[in-house]
């Protein structure tokens, strides 16, 4: 390519930028405009329908050559900060900072938010409850490991409810001071990692000692200290904590997965690809579970998850975590929980909320 030509091209580029910094800025004047009907109307600052619908426009607008992942990283970025114009916005997490928690959470909301590290789940729970943050960021569940019961434990007496889902993939690495993998006597991470590189670990350290920490970042900081100790955690920690990294990609199953929840104070309205998240309990009797999900089967409803956790308060009492697919505000959803509460002794609506892709 000729250098004029080079430069013919550079310079559309420049007209290019100039459009789309206008737009932009265009945007966000009419976000101020939305943001000022939210503060007097009451409306929530965050609608997780109405960003779901945008990115269904969006990828059915987009022709290429970029790819859909890339105009929705774009767009995120773009709805982050016109975001913070409607109204100053602050969300809590599970961190400390370059946690997968922290990760989602950039993911769903974008960097132009204000966020808030919390130590543990229900210290995120406790912020959003108390106002000090308007929405959270908690773990739900992971494909390899399965439930975070922490998180499943505090929705049953919490007021908060699930007003969005985020899926991010995890990566885990083999970080270190040194160079050597002989040289690590013990491994800090979280438990549910640990789980997610079991057969990995006893197959390349199966002399390391495993210690528990709260988080993988954690982990990193004391690895970070202990030149005979080694961490599991993401490359990001790796390049915060200035540690090298022995070993990419250590999770047993490739496609390792965690689900995120979003929580706040209201629920999300219709999108047109909702899920529906709730808890009950029953009382124990021979084919009462059966009789709970029939209602579903009857109303041709897809159930996408149950799981069981005791009751804290009675011994042998179980409460029963369920996922499925529809809005409650949805006719058809909506018969079918009425048919359900009939049979319960505890029934809570935990949120609906656009499915993630």
């Amino acid at each position: 390519m000729s250098p004029k030509k080079l430069n013919d091209l550079r310079k559309e580029i420049d007209r290019i930028d100039s459009r789309i910094v206008e737009l932009i800025n265009k945007r966000g004047k009419v976000s101020c405009d939305i943001g000022h009907i939210k503060k007097t109307g009451k409306q929530p600052l965050y609608s997780p329908d109405r960003e779901s619908q945008i990115y269904g426009r969006i990828a059915k607008k987009n022709r290429g050559p970029l790819k859909d992942k890339s105009v929705k990283a774009i767009y995120r970025e773009i709805m982050s900060a016109c975001l913070s114009l409607e109204q100053p916005m602050s969300v809590a997490y599970l961190g400390p900072e370059f946690t997968f928690t922290h990760q989602a959470a950039l993911k769903n909301f974008g960097s132009s938010v204000n966020y808030l590290s919390c130590d543990s789940i229900p210290d995120v729970f406790r912020e959003v409850e108390k106002g000090n943050a308007d929405y959270g960021v908690v773990p739900i569940e992971n494909s390899t490991e399965g439930a975070v019961n922490h998180t499943l434990d505090m929705f049953v007496d919490s007021a908060l409810l699930i007003c969005s889902e985020v899926y991010c993939p995890v990566r885990h690495s083999l970080l270190c001071k040194r160079s050597n993998i002989k040289s690590v006597e013990r491994i800090y991470s979280n438990p549910q990692v640990f789980g997610q590189c079991r057969i990995w670990i006893e197959k390349n350290l199966p002399w390391a000692k495993l210690c528990d920490v709260s988080s993988t970042v954690k982990a990193a900081e004391i690895a970070a200290r202990r030149p005979d100790s080694a961490c599991i955690a993401s490359e990001l920690a790796a390049k915060k904590y200035q540690l090298k990294i022995l070993a990419r990609s250590i999770e047993d199953l490739a496609y390792n997965v965690t689900r995120f929840l979003i929580i706040g104070k209201e629920m999300s309205g219709i999108s047109g690809e909702d899920k529906t998240s709730l808890v009950f309990s029953v009382k124990d009797r021979p084919g009462v579970l059966h009789d709970m999900l029939n209602s579903f089967k009857r109303a041709d409803i897809n159930l996408t998850k149950i799981e069981s956790r005791p009751s804290k308060k009675k011994p042998w009492k179980y409460y029963f975590f369920l996922d499925m697919e529809g809005h409650c505000e949805n006719p058809k959803v909506k018969k079918a929980l009425k048919n359900l509460s009939r049979k319960c002794q505890f029934l809570k609506i935990l949120g609906s909320y656009p499915k993630a892709k």
